[in-house]
């Protein structure tokens, strides 16, 4: 039975019911008239028929009524008797043997009849009382799971809009500081940092909101970020993007690219009196999209891979990806750190 069962999986559960009902009522039709040689086969048919359709609108009305309050043998207890008789009644009515009219004439055979009837009776329905509920601890359990599921889902899509939100007023209160500092000293590089900041918040108003971006906007968004920054270190950043055209297209959650050069800036870059270079750079392997920021800084401290862009960053590859996603840090030859991004190669159709 389906996990999430619609609408229309209920009619369908409902119709192989009946069908099956149908079955068993024919089956018991056979029956009767291997053990009673007098009954035609019609006669049978709709005997069984009758007393098979009343047990099982029956034990609907009593399921609807009662639901599972209702122990099983007193359910058997009032529904068989009474299936039993509303069928001979609704055989007589159609057509069929009126039994009781054969009570005075050949009592053996009623009392014969009575008693296969009121045994085949409590199997079948006990058969179909079972089914019910089974079919009813499945839909719960499945409705349990589905809400479970969506649970999970809402909590999954929260956490990551809140560690994503934690990349934003980083870079916004880094760069207000830098534009303050400028004010007074250098108030046309001032306004030039805060053109290059409006445009960075244009382009990232809608993004930065949404589960996915392209690699291709992402790197549009940094190089936006590294011109803003350039101002504030000047000759000592220098920066370089190393990925193909035909993977810029490829999906890529927003602000997952940005903690890493962020952190290379801090950690590798500023650091170090030369300054240095940082590279952007992608590759594609076997299914697998490889995306690395390169610096060539001060190299990795004492405890690399503690910090906060960092763990951001590792949580949200777990949340969307699991294992499949992950990230590496490395020693960068000359100098420097080199972090890397292996996780899915999805590209988007445009």
């Amino acid at each position: 039975m389906p996990a999430n069962l619609l609408p229309c999986d209920e009619r369908l559960y409902w119709l192989r019911n009946l069908g099956i009902l149908l079955l068993v009522n024919t089956l018991i039709g056979a029956l009767e008239v291997l053990l009673d040689p007098g009954m035609s086969l019609l006669d049978a048919m709709l005997l069984a028929h009758s007393i098979g359709l009343s047990l099982w609108t029956l034990n609907i009305l009593f399921s609807r009524l009662a639901g599972h309050r209702l122990l099983l043998a007193w359910r058997l207890l009032l529904i068989v008797p009474l299936g039993v008789m509303c069928g001979f009644f609704l055989s007589s009515a159609l057509g069929g043997p009126d039994v009781f009219a054969h009570l005075q004439a050949q009592p053996e055979r009623l009392w014969r009849i009575l008693a296969s009837s009121l045994l085949i009776g409590l199997a079948a329905t006990a058969f179909f009382v079972l089914l019910y509920r089974l079919h009813a601890s499945t839909l719960a359990l499945a409705t349990e799971q589905k809400k479970a599921a969506e649970l999970k889902q809402a909590e999954t899509a929260a956490q990551l809009a809140m560690l994503q939100a934690q990349i934003e007023p980083h870079f916004l209160f880094n760069t207000l500081a830098n534009v303050q500092s400028l004010i007074e000293r250098d108030p046309p590089l001032a306004r030039t940092m805060l053109e290059h900041l409006n445009d960075y918040l244009r382009a990232t108003l809608g993004r930065t909101r949404s589960k996915h971006t392209t690699l291709g906007d992402e790197l549009a968004l940094l190089e936006a970020l590294l011109a803003i920054i350039r101002i504030r270190l000047g000759e000592r950043l220098n920066y370089r993007i190393d990925v193909p055209d035909e993977l810029r297209d490829a999906s890529l959650p927003p602000l997952l690219l940005q903690p890493l050069v962020e952190n290379a800036i801090e950690h590798g870059i500023e650091p170090s009196l030369a300054g240095g270079t940082i590279t952007i750079a992608a590759r594609s392997d076997n299914g697998r999209l490889q995306l690395s920021v390169s610096d060539t800084g001060i190299g990795l401290t004492a405890a690399p891979g503690n910090g906060v862009g960092l763990a951001n960053v590792r949580q949200r590859l777990a949340s969307l990806y699991g294992d499949a996603g992950q990230l590496q840090l490395h020693a960068n030859s000359p100098s420097g750190v080199r972090a890397e991004l292996h996780l899915p190669l999805i590209l988007e159709t445009r």
